[in-house]
């Protein structure tokens, strides 16, 4: 049985204290929510926090709310309840979707907005026990110094799994961190690195506040995931697609894309935003072409490597396919009810 190690575990009750916690802790002390990611990573000694700073106990971290029509999420609602609220359900159904398919109900009933956003990168050579690692010599991305996917590689290539950080990059939400130096506001697609292990531009004394989705206006967005059990993986390959339409009803221009993202997630490091295939959209009416013309231009980045589930060619062929099929769903949406 795989045991968690000794730690001090802290309970602030407002953000002004869990900021102190962590100086005092220093580089020994980490933030946690719900802990369905730091404390098995904590077992199999991936992470190593002597101090553990809970915040589940703040409850401005743990509410969901609209300011200037924009829905302000914070970071310790649980997936379970995201997946579930009217508001997120009515105006963000991209949102919930993804949340929803994260991991077991279980899970989701712990696991939160921010723990999901904020997820550790994975790999078969490194979500393994410490003896399992110690008997290959480690990896770069805990106690060694090879990346085992590309030996010869300078860097780590952990896969990015969040189901939600690619619906938060199409969508274009902000990121509200509170640290000691003050509050920034970071757009999602500058949250992620696309590094195995430095993958976030958040400071380890920051803390992920809220989360601000953009007011519905004119967009819609879907996410696709691929997985091999239905019921609870990772995902191996997810596609968000966004598109903002152009004009209103009765005008020249409606049904016309007048901007959209696909944003990829489970084929690198980050969420991958591929420009080309959003613009190959522009000007269409989520046409069979154009549809086409976008799942090529997101098939030819996506470069999946052999660290998580599946063949990887086989997995790079299924961008093509699960664009295409979110574009679809898009179309659907869009086209008047049949009488």
């Amino acid at each position: 049985m795989l045991r968690l190690p000794s730690f001090t575990y802290l309970q602030p009750r407002t953000l002004h204290e869990a900021l102190a916690m962590k100086t005092d802790a220093g580089p020994d002390g980490m933030y946690v929510a719900g802990g369905t990611d730091l404390y098995p990573n904590m077992k199999r000694r991936h992470q190593e926090p002597r101090t553990v700073i809970s915040l589940m106990g703040i409850p401005e971290l743990a509410q969901i709310g609209m300011r200037n029509a924009q829905c302000g999420i914070g970071p310790c609602v649980t997936l379970t309840t995201v997946s579930g609220h009217p508001t997120i359900r009515d105006d963000y159904a991209a949102v919930a979707h993804a949340a929803g398919l994260v991991s077991t109900p279980l899970l989701r009933n712990m696991g939160t907005l921010g723990g999901n956003l904020c997820l550790d990168t994975r790999c078969n050579y490194y979500n393994q026990t410490y003896e399992w690692r110690q008997a290959i010599d480690f990896c770069m991305k805990k106690d060694g110094h090879i990346c085992w996917v590309a030996p010869s590689s300078p860097r780590c290539w952990a896969v990015s799994s969040s189901d939600v950080a690619p619906v938060m990059v199409a969508l274009g939400a902000d990121y509200v961190l509170v640290g000691p130096g003050g509050e920034r506001v970071v757009p999602a697609a500058r949250f992620y690195h696309n590094d195995g292990i430095n993958y976030l531009t958040k400071q380890p004394d920051e803390v992920l506040w809220e989360v601000r989705l953009p007011r519905p206006d004119g967009w819609d967005a879907v996410y696709h995931k691929l997985r091999r059990r239905d019921s609870f993986d990772f995902p191996v390959l997810g596609v968000a697609a966004w598109v903002r339409w152009e004009g209103g009803r009765g005008t020249r221009d409606e049904g016309r894309v007048a901007e959209a993202r696909i944003v990829l997630g489970g084929v690198a490091s980050w969420p991958q935003e591929v420009p080309e295939a959003g613009a190959a959209l522009v000007g269409t009416d989520l046409s069979d072409e154009g549809v086409a013309a976008a799942a090529d231009a997101a098939y030819r980045p996506a470069k999946p490597m052999d660290n998580t589930d599946f063949d990887l060619s086989w997995r790079k062929q299924m961008t093509r396919v699960y664009v295409s099929r979110a574009l679809a769903e898009l179309r659907r949406r869009r086209l008047p009810p049949a009488r």
